[in-house]
């Protein structure tokens, strides 16, 4: 879901698993594999608001933003126009059942498509394309967004991500050579999705043994779904709006973890989302107990050879990096043609952006003088996550411009 908080990805499993069912999987493999005479291949990477987006071609037509996940079973097309653009005749309507009516909870299942990434390309790889785009992946990461790209581009290749130079290199199992000093951690593949069992301490000083998705496609570092019933709330904690499913926002907690471990080592004060009962009373085809997320595995870098039950993990500069919180209480998106206008989503009760009267629908035109056309979705974030200052924001509100200071705060 989406890069500190909690949004889109990780409420995907919720339906994901129904397209799946009703999807057709032919006896051949659905993946990805080298031009011929390559035995690898560099692909770059853009991490925004800590979503992996790579370019691709669909049916020869592109290219398109996709997000990297290995949190979904089958490529998803979150962009519904994209079914006038890449030439899809033969498809047929899916119901994503159990989560309500209309076209908002339909899917149109494609036959095998031609997907190139330059050096790459496709078997027999379909995807589900969404009638009604109800995530708002573009608003939310400021460029555009058409879709995820999952379990089928790591099926049978090993994909190694170095977040320190944003390349993806991409070999064959036999052909890996893993990072210097890496290290060997084992996960089962389940569903078409990479787990791992590992331990996690508690602020109480208990601890557990957990099971977790290994999920590139979620922004936050770590979720746990049975704390509030196992362990209870820790003592600081914060409401918050950790996400949006297709029927529906997702509401819970944001608090810390003392530490989780990943092979040797120790990842410590970890900022972690809580969803609350009405999520984790749903029922998935693999239990779990929650997912590790980007806000965390960007602090490595990786490899993924699923081919061999294996993820390897090597510290990067950013592992002793302390896991910081929105210091605003807004929550934002990007809005118009170009995507240049930053349109609060929500204001967090009780937070800085709360106390000086900011609401739900107001712009935020400029920050420190300085306009938000201007700025990345990544800049502005560096903004509201830096304690202990005060910004000068202009807002639109009500046909009228306005200015007023915010102070950030450190909420958990």
């Amino acid at each position: 879901m989406l890069a500190g908080l909690y949004k889109y990805p990780k409420f995907k499993h919720i339906w994901f698993s129904a397209v799946l069912s009703c999807l057709f999987l032919s006896a051949s493999a659905q993946s990805f594999e080298l031009d011929s005479g390559r035995k690898s291949v560099n692909i770059p990477f853009r991490l925004v608001r800590n979503m992996m987006v790579v370019k691709l071609s669909i049916n020869n037509k592109g290219p398109f933003n996709f997000i990297l996940d290995t949190g979904v079973g089958l490529m998803i097309v979150t962009e519904p126009k994209l079914i006038d653009s890449i030439n899809v005749t033969h498809k047929r309507t899916i119901k994503l059942s159990g989560l309500g009516e209309g076209d908002a909870y339909e899917a149109y299942v494609t036959p095998p498509l031609d997907i190139s990434i330059p050096g790459l390309k496709s078997n027999n790889v379909s995807a589900a394309i969404l009638k009604t785009d109800v995530f708002n992946l573009s608003g939310y990461v400021g460029v555009p967004i058409h879709g995820l790209l999952g379990y089928e581009f790591f099926s049978s290749l090993a994909v190694k991500i170095n977040f320190t130079d944003s390349v993806i290199n991409v070999c064959y199992p036999k052909d890996l050579k893993p990072f210097k000093k890496s290290q060997k951690v084992p996960i089962t593949i389940e569903d078409r999705k990479p787990y791992l069992v590992t331990n996690v301490s508690f602020p109480d000083g208990t601890k557990s043994q957990n099971k977790f998705i290994i999920d590139l496609g979620a922004g936050h570092p770590i979720s746990l779904e049975n704390m509030l019933q196992k362990h209870g709330l820790p003592k600081k904690s914060i409401q918050a709006n950790l996400g949006v499913a297709l029927n529906g926002p997702i509401t819970g907690y944001l608090s810390r973890l003392k530490e989780i471990e990943l092979g040797s080592y120790k990842i410590k004060n970890v900022i972690t989302s809580f969803p609350d009962k009405d999520y984790v009373q749903r029922t998935f085809n693999v239990p779990r107990d929650g997912n590790i997320g980007i806000g965390i595995l960007k602090r490595f870098n990786l490899i993924f050879d699923y081919t061999n039950n294996l993820l390897y993990l090597k510290s990067n500069e950013k592992f002793s990096l302390p896991f910081e919180h929105d210091m605003s209480g807004i929550e934002y998106f990007m809005a118009g043609d170009n995507l240049a206008h930053l349109i609060i989503g929500r204001v967090a009760p009780g937070s800085p952006a709360d106390e000086i009267g900011l609401i739900k629908d107001d712009e935020i035109t400029s920050i420190n003088f300085k306009p938000v056309s201007k700025m990345s979705a990544e800049e502005i974030d560096s903004y509201f996550k830096t304690a202990e200052r005060s910004l000068l924001l202009e807002i639109y509100h009500d046909k009228k411009y306005d200015r007023v200071i915010i102070s950030l705060k450190r909420r958990i």
